[in-house]
């Protein structure tokens, strides 16, 4: 369901580890319901992809994540 709602944090710096802080915020913000996705449109920084982050996805199917390409970032 399309709600609109935005989360949004500002950080001084753009490591995993404020990126991991913000998708905890996201997963306690938005209750978990049958069948309701969360998706996230990225552009391919490192730290969107780095290897603390794949594992943070890979244990909650619910969040979907779209990389913008490569060119367009």
């Amino acid at each position: 369901m399309a709600t609109g709602h935005v989360i949004g944090r500002c950080h001084q710096r753009h490591r995993q580890q404020e990126f991991l802080k913000f998708l905890d915020l996201i997963d306690q913000t938005i209750p978990a319901e049958p069948g309701v996705e969360i998706h996230l449109v990225m552009d391919n920084d490192a730290t969107h992809k780095a290897p603390r982050v794949k594992h943070w996805f890979a244990k909650r199917p619910r969040f979907q994540v779209h990389f913008t390409p490569t060119s367009a970032s």
